[in-house]
């Protein structure tokens, strides 16, 4: 694996290449987000279900991800929330039955279904699964999801049921066989059900199939690829009830493990303290100290083929912490407390067997006060990575949106300010094409 790699795709400086002195990270200018879904055309269909009223709050997380929505509901949808409620949230008229008059041809499943890029059916019950798996096409939206072209609009179906319906052997059966079919069978949620019982059948919540609609679409350049990303702070204790961190979030990392997903990958997240929701489909592990940080990391290495440690690891502990909580003694002098350094943690997984194989690619961010670009290159040099990724802290930490200055052996790019998870599908793309290269 080669580390001296151009930072533009032609080989050569490209535009947002820079030289020593001028990085001006803080002003750069801020990027509109970009809508996910902008110029998709989704068929979101509802099955009979108490899960429909989780349908209200994913078609409007749809829309304003860009998508147009054309919402199709069986009859018994229509007893669990009404059409009038999903046509003011769809910003289009619902469809109910296969003799809707509006069509002039009298074909709705044939015209809906053509103009989709996905049906998603949210909330997919047994019955309607049972339905699918013999052919059957007795409604509008079974019509549809058997009349699709089956090359050019995938099908999403979103369980939804009691716990024992779930895990029937006939429920299971037909699941698996709709797989085999090439439909996208997406799990459940556990907990409280409607009936009062509680275990496995909820459908999932509107963001996490939200994420399923997007994951269809994104391209998945690191297909099979096992990605480790470290994220947040660490705290050192000083005593039962101090101690020392820093003001990361976690959120740069956390968007790096959410696009390396949906991009393909195989993602283990390794998380310091932080007040984040795990990205849907990656594994995380919670850890608190270095120390912590260092031990989860080394355990999960041997299996990755990508680190990216966005991690704001400690520096330095204090060589022992109090057993009981450090007292004013009235002396207005401050307890001595000797320090010892953490471990660097990128420093030696950059230098293990694997990866100076090239069998791992290590990537690096640097939280810096000034100075960016100098010490981006001179933590390049020191860990011994490919890649390193510099940032100003005080204007990245707890913020939705970062600057990034890319560092390699050929140079620097700086990337304007915009939305970190935006910032993350644009990284999580690189990185990729690096390791092509390589």
């Amino acid at each position: 694996m080669n580390p001296a790699m151009h930072l533009s795709s032609n080989g050569a400086y490209g535009a947002d290449c820079i030289a020593p002195g001028r990085l001006d990270i803080t002003r750069s200018a801020t990027l509109r987000p970009m809508s996910e879904l902008l110029n998709k055309h989704i068929v979101l269909g509802l099955s009979g279900g108490i899960a429909c009223y989780k349908a209200a709050e994913l078609c409007r997380a749809l829309v304003k991800q860009g998508a147009t929505v054309q919402v199709v509901m069986t009859e018994a949808a229509a007893q669990f929330i009404t059409p009038v409620t999903m046509q003011a949230l769809s910003n289009r008229p619902v469809f109910v039955s296969q003799w809707d008059a509006r069509e002039p041809n009298n074909m709705a499943h044939i015209n809906l279904s053509r103009e989709a890029d996905a049906i998603l059916v949210a909330p997919a019950s047994a019955d309607f699964m049972a339905k699918l798996l013999h052919g059957r096409a007795d409604d509008l939206l079974s019509l549809m999801c058997l009349a699709r072209p089956l090359d050019r609009v995938p099908l999403l179906l979103a369980p939804a049921m009691n716990r024992e319906m779930w895990s029937h052997p006939a429920t299971q059966r037909n699941m698996a066989q709709l797989r085999a079919d090439g439909a996208h069978v997406l799990g459940v949620g556990q907990g409280e059900q409607a009936c009062g019982e509680t275990g496995d059948g909820r459908m999932l919540e509107p963001n996490e199939l939200l994420h399923e609609v997007i994951k269809v679409f994104a391209p998945k350049p690191l297909l099979g690829k096992q990605v480790l990303v470290s994220a947040g702070p660490t705290y050192e204790a000083l005593d039962p009830v101090r101690g020392i961190t820093n003001l990361s979030s976690g959120k740069m990392g956390f968007a790096l493990a959410q696009a390396a997903a949906l991009a393909g990958a195989h993602v283990t997240l390794v998380a310091g303290p932080v007040a984040l929701a795990t990205p849907f489909g990656v594994k995380r592990v919670d850890v608190r100290s270095a120390l912590d940080m260092h031990a989860a990391v080394m355990a999960q290495l041997p299996q990755a083929d990508v680190f990216i440690a966005t991690a704001a690891v400690a520096d330095w502990r204090p060589a022992q912490a109090a057993s009981q909580k450090i007292k004013k003694d009235g002396s207005g002098q401050m307890p001595v407390i000797g320090w010892v350094e953490n471990p660097d943690i990128l420093a030696e997984a950059a230098a293990t067997e694997r990866a100076l194989k090239g069998d791992v690619f290590c990537v690096g961010f640097a939280a810096e006060s000034h100075d960016v670009l100098a010490h981006a290159q001179a933590k390049l040099a020191r860990k011994k990575v490919p890649l390193i990724i510099g940032n100003i802290g005080s204007d990245t930490f707890g913020a939705d949106d970062n600057a990034l200055l890319l560092v390699d052996a050929q140079g620097a790019a700086e990337w304007p300010r915009a939305p970190k998870t935006e910032l993350a599908t644009r990284l999580v793309a690189e990185i990729a094409k690096r390791i092509q290269r390589s």
